[in-house]
């Protein structure tokens, strides 16, 4: 309904559709350079980057942007009227996108009131996640739940009801997670070694007949949960093994999304919501269980012992 918060959302939308352009024409090798982590960045990593923080400087409501490969919190706001701070990891996935594999953008949104450090996940006004497959699709948190937009059905764009042609089309509306699943995304299994809470978890999807759905990318990951309207991604914490997933800017924007779909989440250690997380760090690293709200609690109990 907020003017401002529809007109952040297009322009985020704007900066997808810029990248699923970029990753169908650009080469994906190696540029021989390094984000803050020491990670290879990949040529589309640095096109993705550069995408958005130009979508970043043009928007009339953005004052401030985060990226994952350079996390520094930077004005982009030269009129001074921007109203929010955007967090973002341009091009997740990284390692599986030489494969040609999906690939995905997740954008989290905080006011002008929080900013980022020191506020919380429960503090976005909305997050976005992109998934770049055959399809270019983007899930979007709305006031009244979550919803999922597709670019470009046909070159000249999506025909509306009304005849009109755009970019974007809703594609589901409201989107809702059962609270049981039988699909699950193990990530981190190496702390299985360490957690005998996580290796009776995995021993118990197994003998339960669970369907396995991993690629190693968060997006698709966890995106099979709108489409599948279920699913667990577990990816816990070990002291030989530990947590690596980004707080603002990846854990956030996807936890916004599936508790406005009915699902849930846990930061892995206290079993809280990740929503209720402080950010105290643009580079905050979490455990992170999300999905189907049963299996949440599933986790929460056995994994961590928290009921």
């Amino acid at each position: 309904k907020d003017e401002k918060t529809r007109t952040v959302i297009k322009d985020m939308l704007d900066a997808c559709a810029d990248i699923t352009e970029a990753l169908r024409t650009a080469l994906v090798t190696v540029e021989g350079s390094a984000n803050t982590f020491g990670d290879a960045q990949l040529s589309v990593d640095v096109i993705a980057d550069n995408l958005m923080w130009e979508a970043c400087k043009n928007s009339p409501v953005i004052r401030e942007g985060a990226s994952e490969e350079d996390p520094e919190v930077r004005d982009t706001d030269e009129q001074g009227e921007g109203e929010f701070t955007v967090c973002w990891d341009p091009l997740d996935g990284s390692s599986i996108v030489d494969n040609n594999w999906a690939v995905g953008t997740m954008i989290g949104i905080w006011p002008k009131s929080t900013g980022l450090l020191g506020a919380t996940g429960r503090d976005q006004v909305t997050s976005l996640v992109a998934i770049y497959g055959p399809r270019t699709t983007v899930l979007v948190a709305l006031d009244d739940g979550t919803y999922e937009f597709s670019y470009g059905c046909t070159p000249e764009g999506c025909q509306l009801p009304d005849g009109t042609w755009e970019p974007w089309i809703c594609s589901r509306s409201n989107i809702k997670i059962q609270p049981d699943c039988k699909i699950f995304s193990p990530a981190n299994l190496r702390a299985a070694q360490d957690v005998p809470g996580y290796k009776k978890l995995i021993d118990h999807y197994m003998a339960d007949r669970y369907t396995l759905r991993y690629s190693g990318g968060l997006v698709p990951d966890v995106y099979q949960q709108f489409t599948k309207t279920q699913g667990i991604f577990t990816n816990p914490t070990s002291p030989s093994s530990p947590a690596k997933l980004r707080l603002a800017f990846e854990a956030a924007p996807f936890a916004l999304l599936v508790e406005k779909a009915g699902g849930k989440s846990s930061d892995g250690v206290t079993g809280g919501s990740i929503l209720d997380v402080q950010i105290n760090a643009v580079d905050q690293r979490t455990a992170l269980a999300i999905g189907s709200a049963n299996e949440v609690d599933r986790f929460n109990e056995w994994v961590i012992g928290k009921n």
